[in-house]
């Protein structure tokens, strides 16, 4: 059966059995039909304090850089969430929202796969509970009170070529880049060049992920610079005074949403920003339900270690004072012969060597995680295709680079599956070998933080920063905005800014061509090579597999 159809073979429980699995009652839940639910804002702020006095053990998922291969991140986390309940654990898992713009695009959904996805599989990737939507509104409510400040006589005197806060739309969608909007005459507002964004990489996304209570929400976006006055003085989005509007629309959004894994283990899923454009972990609100709900948690950060992983451990991390305890980094032999050079079409075909030389990708995220002072385990992701002789051969690679990897089996058997990897892994975190510090410092300078980010984690030999960038970085620092962590954007499918240099690329010009300021979020976006904000559609979208009959079923989701 395909993913969608073992979804829909499932039989759930109501989710305020879920609910029951980790002691939050059904009069603490706004149910969004039998299977979905918020938690109440009462009900958040007692699993917030209780996540501050005793929390559970964090486990972070991560993984190789991407492939067309695959290799089943959220597969992993889902089944070893399950594993752990079936050895006897008290686990919960935490993960991201997904987005449509993968969903009818390349990347497929973000439920997990086979018999390890959390439920209901459809809602969840589609509208969900819709905090995404919400999302894409507050944003473009904001615009549209810019645009109509300045048309109605523009009090601040904000000068529109300087206007940085972007439109979005959660789909992928090339012709909105850059627009010119206003057009029509003096009653359709000032012309000025816009632009869009996905939403999921919006700043609003990574606030709503960022903030704890309404308080925090509504201070945050207080803070957004959304561009400068005719004195070249920034001006915050609090000036406009519209803040409690802007909250209003996201109120039921920053609860967590709570939902199942087809073994009926509780799931928080809330929040989505992508880690190659944003900083790619779910809300901390989330993941603080998670702590005060299990002993053991399993999270995810989207991509690889030098994407999502980085940004969990400098940014969320940091800001929500989390300690992981342990990391998972999921590897596919598939995945890493392909980085040995072995086209997509030849994986089925046994290779030691390319397995060997592909290895070196796996061993760059081995070696980035214990720069945080955080012990790993590998977790092999199998496929049928893959031969006992290069299970054996990664294995032994791994121990001699003093990690030890595990096979797991979660997409094919569910919990089962992921029985021995949970062993392990809970075994790791409850050893505190792991002494979390994150890469870098605050106090350095942004240019320097970008460059120890680009040596130590992509293995870049320098950077290079286009003239335009070094200048907008001297006007952050000298309006108070030098200590914030940074935020890189890049490619996912390289540990470098190139998608070409697959592997383990290194010694080469890490190139950063602008930078930009999310005050409100609380860190400093640095956009390296060809990245961009707004992703667009294959030759050949998802959206073409997908389509719905008179009851409503839908099919060729993934």
């Amino acid at each position: 059966m395909t993913d969608i159809e073992i979804a829909q073979n499932n039989v759930m429980e109501p989710i305020t059995k879920i609910a029951e699995k980790i002691n939050i009652s059904e009069n603490q839940l706004e149910l969004y039909g039998k299977y979905k639910a918020k938690i109440t804002f009462e009900e958040l702020r007692t699993l917030q304090k209780k996540a501050e006095k005793n929390p559970g053990k964090l486990i972070l998922v991560t993984a190789v850089t991407p492939t067309p291969a695959g290799e089943g991140k959220s597969t992993v986390s889902i089944g070893l969430v399950d594993g752990l309940r079936k050895i006897g654990k008290n686990a919960v898992v935490a993960l991201r929202e997904p987005s449509l713009g993968p969903c009818f695009g390349v990347k497929g959904g973000a439920c997990g796969g086979g018999y390890a996805q959390i439920v209901p599989m459809e809602d969840i990737n589609l509208h969900f509970t819709g905090d995404i939507h919400s999302i894409s509104i507050a944003n473009n409510l904001i615009s549209a009170l810019i645009d109509n400040h300045i048309q109605q006589g523009n009090e601040l005197g904000i000068d529109p070529r300087t206007i940085t806060w972007k439109r979005c739309v959660d789909l992928n969608d090339r012709a909105l880049r850059n627009i010119t909007i206003g057009l029509g005459g003096r009653l359709q507002g000032v012309p000025r060049e816009d632009h869009f964004t996905i939403a999921v990489a919006s700043e609003i996304m990574a606030i709503i992920c960022l903030s704890k209570t309404i308080s925090d929400l509504k201070e945050r976006i207080d803070r957004i610079v959304i561009g400068q006055n005719y004195a070249r003085k920034n001006v915050t989005f609090g000036q406009l005074k519209c803040t409690g509007a802007v909250a209003a629309l996201l109120k039921d959004v920053i609860r967590p949403n709570l939902v199942q894994t087809l073994e009926k283990t509780p799931a928080f899923v809330h929040g989505g920003p992508f880690a190659n454009i944003a900083h790619g972990c779910n809300s901390v609100n989330a993941t603080l339900c998670a702590l005060a709900s299990g002993d053991y948690v399993i999270t995810e950060a989207g991509f690889a270690a030098d994407l999502g992983a980085e940004k969990f451990l400098d940014i969320k991390c940091r800001m929500a004072n989390l300690k992981p305890a342990a990391v998972v980094i999921v590897a596919t032999i598939r995945a890493l012969k392909m980085h040995g050079g072995v086209a997509k079409s030849e994986l089925s075909k046994p290779d030691t060597v390319a397995l060997t030389k592909g290895f070196e990708n796996l061993k760059v995220h081995i070696e980035n995680i214990a720069k945080f002072g955080l012990k790993s385990i590998v977790a092999i992701n199998k496929f049928i295709t893959d031969s006992q002789e290069e299970i054996e051969c990664l294995k032994e690679l791994c121990n001699k680079n003093n990690s030890q990897a595990i096979l797991t089996e979660g997409w094919g058997k569910g919990g089962e599956g992921a029985k021995d990897l949970a062993a392990a892994i809970a075994e790791l975190a409850d050893s505190g070998k792991s002494n979390y510090h994150p890469l870098y410092e605050l106090e350095l300078p942004l240019a320097e933080k970008i460059k120890k980010i680009a040596k130590e984690i992509y293995r870049a030999k320098d950077v290079e920063f286009d003239s335009a960038a070094l200048k907008k970085i001297k006007s952050f620092e000298e309006n108070g905005y030098g200590n914030l962590p940074v935020c890189i954007a890049k490619t996912q499918n390289s540990i470098s800014h190139d998608p070409s240099l697959i592997c383990a690329p290194s010694d080469y010009i890490f190139p950063i061509r602008d930078v930009q300021l999310y005050a409100g979020a609380g860190f400093v976006v640095a956009l390296a090579g060809d990245i961009m904000t707004m992703p667009g559609l294959p030759k050949l979208p998802a959206a073409l597999n997908i389509d719905v009959n008179d009851d409503g079923i839908i099919s060729g989701l993934f």
